[in-house]
């Protein structure tokens, strides 16, 4: 368990946030979030009082910015707002990104700029401790608004209306709420809009990306080292001296990565003299390819890790007198670079997808597509349709959202982001950038048995032999879907990366 976190005062990063979520680490409100909120409540209340005219407390919504509410209806307002903003469309988000949304949307309404009563964080504190988490539909915001759609269907069941996930089922939030003895909460002033203003949606899948990819950058590392040992390359294009002419972050800590994979390797000295003067640009290259991703990766963690600790809320409460109706709530910030990571990521594949190629070609000693006896079997030609499908895939997804914007309300909101969009897309291309990796990973344990009796580098050998825990070497055509799979789990779980990490530090090799 990590050391507790509080809302509102702390600083949540994006392991922080996945923790509360997995329930790795315990998040709560201490006495001054308890303050802020308080100050931030009667400060509401104090304007519905003196009759102030403030945006979202008293007035309508949107286009409706002009209309008047009485003090009577402030009330009514707010639980009509999340009513009519629920119209996402869709599949369900996975459970995981919707409780971000909730631990993300605490987090910034604790700071006090909100005036959200403290019984309305504390039903959504329950709904995070317990994990009963509200049912979203993946589609139905423009990202500028706030997400307003589902943020609107995140929070019905504060109200009693819309489903959750309740132990393993979805089901009916009134029968939750019967089942656990609560009643519907009494939504105050403002707090309609400040539960549906905001970038949650977005934040969520980009909080999860962002471990995500850096999971793939990872993988993509020590799978191409693989694959350069299968087709007997040289490390020679890794030395630390090239890069350091062309120093940009991610390049210097790819090729040292490299150097460190490789290091101590009987298949590398085994072919010095080999006369090849230059590798495919896919080994050659991996450093500046894998690099450059991993600048989009350091640029996407750095703006995630700014909106997790951010307000974007609208309007924004500095006391009774003092408000101010501004844009915090428009996605473009993340909108970018998610949509910069999503081409980022697809690159990845689309250079493991050479590389699995290159395997099959039956250069340099290796039988072609990586089998003995082809003909009769197609060994591993097959695998490599699926990566080039993977690949034209995710091309179609690189278009950037966030370079298109339609109008909302009226004309009032005329700018949106998309950002709603961009974070989806990014999802699906690390889904599919997984089973790449997985099939190039499956492919060069394939290929580094054909160099035996030759042996790789420790940290290499250590990665083989994890993977032939699961899946063996392939004498015959089988059922490669199965194998795939099997692999790509230990892609998506991050158990590859992480097992290869911990044997690192075991054997005292330094390996960022």
């Amino acid at each position: 368990m990590l050391a507790p976190f509080y809302y509102g005062t702390g600083h949540l990063t994006v392991d922080v946030a996945v923790a509360i979520a997995k329930g790795q680490c315990h998040a709560s409100l201490q006495e001054e979030a308890l303050q802020r909120i308080a100050r931030s409540t009667q400060s509401v209340q104090q304007i519905v009082d003196e009759g102030q005219t403030v945006y979202g407390i008293n007035t309508g919504f949107g286009i409706l910015a002009n209309t008047p509410i009485s003090a009577a209806d402030t009330r009514t307002l707010q639980y009509k707002i999340l009513q009519s903003h629920s119209v996402g469309v869709g599949d369900p988000i996975p459970a995981l990104v919707a409780k971000l949304m909730l631990i993300t949307k605490v987090h910034a309404l604790a700071q006090g700029y909100s005036g959200v009563q403290l019984s309305t964080l504390q039903r959504i504190i329950w709904h995070i401790d317990n994990d009963v988490i509200p049912v979203v539909p993946e589609k139905g915001s423009v990202g500028a608004s706030g997400d307003l759609a589902p943020l609107a269907h995140l929070f019905l069941p504060l109200i009693g209306l819309g489903e959750c996930y309740y132990k393993g089922q979805r089901v009916v939030t009134a029968h939750v709420l019967q089942r656990e003895q609560l009643e519907p909460i009494a939504l105050g002033p403002k707090e309609g809009l400040a539960l549906i203003n905001g970038t949650q949606f977005i934040l969520a899948f980009a909080t999860q990306a962002v471990q995500r990819m850096h999971n793939c950058l990872d993988a993509a590392d020590i799978v191409g080292a693989m694959s350069l040992e299968a087709l007997t390359g040289t490390k020679a294009p890794f030395d630390e001296r090239l890069h350091q002419l062309r120093p940009f972050e991610g390049n210097l800590l790819v090729a040292k990565r490299l150097r460190t994979l490789l290091h101590g390797s009987h298949i590398m000295d085994s072919h010095v003299d080999c006369g090849r003067v230059q590798d495919p640009y896919s080994l050659r290259c991996m450093p500046q390819v894998h690099g450059a991703s991993r600048n989009a990766w350091l640029h996407l963690k750095a703006l995630t890790e700014t909106e997790l600790n951010a307000v974007t809320d609208n309007p924004i409460i500095f006391n009774a007198h003092d408000t101010i109706s501004g844009g915090n709530f428009h996605g473009q910030p993340l909108a970018l670079p998610l949509d910069y990571a999503c081409l980022a990521a697809a690159e990845i594949g689309n250079i493991s997808d050479r590389r699995c190629y290159l395997l099959l070609e039956g250069k340099w000693g290796l039988p072609m597509l990586l089998m003995q006896d082809v003909g009769l079997n197609s060994g591993f030609m097959i695998p490599q349709y699926t990566t080039a499908a993977l690949v034209t895939e995710n091309k179609t997804l690189c278009f950037p959202a966030s370079a298109d914007s339609i109008p909302t309300s009226l004309g009032q909101e005329d700018h949106v982001s998309m950002g709603s969009i961009s974070g989806r897309k990014l999802s699906k291309v690390l889904d599919n950038l997984e089973y790449i990796l997985a099939i190039e990973l499956l492919s060069a344990c394939q290929a580094i048995e054909f160099r035996r009796p030759l042996k790789s580098s420790v940290l290499l050998e250590f990665a083989h032999d994890y993977v032939r825990q699961f899946v063996g070497f392939a004498n015959e055509d089988r059922i490669f879907a199965n194998d795939i799979n099997a692999v790509a789990g230990l892609i998506k779980d991050f158990s590859f990366v992480q097992q290869l990490n911990a044997f690192a530090k075991a054997q005292e090799i330094e390996f960022a």
